[in-house]
């Protein structure tokens, strides 16, 4: 009978992590990096005779802000993937499962404390089996589907033009007041799923990360981020502010952004959208963007 050790992520497992991530990825499976090393009791991995089986990790996504509906609830995720072979090992994942359950209810107890908190999980469509271990041997249940789009940046980017009073400039956001501010309007627009500061820093640390915005005297009227990983651009958080919609700002600024990571070397551009949201999916096809891939996702409240 094998060994199993089951123990936080440590820097000399990374050899041993390369080649899960090598065997996941075969069956484009949904995996997550372990991060910095901050982040390593977050991590727990299995191991037996000298190989990482099994991985899983949780993480808070959202923290929504005092002010938010009262349906609205916390966000921490959790990804737990095997090697191919042990897709459907029961006893493992449970194991596995009981630790990463056991760090989110610590997490938990860091949330404030005005809203409840749902333990979720995202699988590509395909990932019938990972799936099935959340859905029927722990009662997850349906939460949203999201659509990843795709576009070659080889293709001709379309130019739109904008009314003159407003302006468009890349933003750094520098200081801790630049990073409140924003977080502030993008919690105006998305108040049930605000990005956070944690994130939000996670994508400033990105490589040729840039916000795009369009503002009107001194007003940040809309924005986008782009970024790179592996050489590949990333659109990430397009919003238009309520008093500005319906006057081409996003499509400005998602032309802006495809240029920005042309010019960078991308040659392909990748974002996600909402299934449900027809009019985000009808704008990202307008500019070119094509449906790649499907990611289900489904959730279990907190006591």
């Amino acid at each position: 009978m094998n060994i199993r050790i089951i123990r936080n992520f440590r820097q000399d497992d990374m050899p041993l992590l390369g080649a899960l991530y090598e065997a996941v990825r075969q069956g484009d499976g949904l995996f997550w990096w372990v991060g910095d090393e901050d982040n390593w009791t977050n991590v727990f991995c299995a191991f037996e005779e000298g190989k990482m089986v099994a991985k899983g990790q949780v993480a808070v996504i959202n923290v929504l802000p005092e002010d938010c509906p009262e349906n609205c609830k916390h966000h921490i995720y959790v990804n737990l993937k095997t090697i191919p072979e042990r897709e459907r090992d029961a006893e493992l994942l449970e194991e596995l499962y009981q630790l990463l359950y056991a760090r989110a209810l610590e997490l938990n107890e860091t949330l404030p404390g005005h809203h409840g908190t749902y333990l979720c999980v995202g699988n590509f469509a395909h990932e019938e089996r990972n799936t099935a271990f959340f859905t029927e041997e722990k009662g997850f249940r349906p939460l949203e589907n999201l659509y990843s789009m795709v576009r070659s940046l080889n293709e001709p980017i379309p130019s739109f033009a904008i009314d003159e009073n407003f302006s468009c400039q890349l933003w750094d956001m520098q200081t801790e007041r630049e990073e409140a501010r924003y977080l502030k309007l993008e919690a105006e627009v998305w108040p049930d799923a605000p990005l956070g500061l944690n994130r939000l820093r996670e994508y400033k640390a990105k490589k040729n990360w840039t916000a795009i915005i369009a503002a009107e005297g001194g007003q940040i009227a809309a924005s986008v981020m782009a970024w790179q990983e592996e050489g590949e651009g990333v659109i990430e958080d397009v919003f238009v502010r309520e008093p500005w919609r319906r006057q081409g700002l996003a499509k400005y600024l998602l032309s802006r952004a495809m240029m920005y990571l042309r010019k960078h070397g991308s040659d392909t551009a990748e974002l996600v959208v909402k299934a449900a949201n027809a009019s985000a999916l009808s704008l990202y096809q307008s500019v070119g963007f094509a449906q790649a891939g499907e990611e289900q996702r489904f959730y279990l409240p907190i006591p």
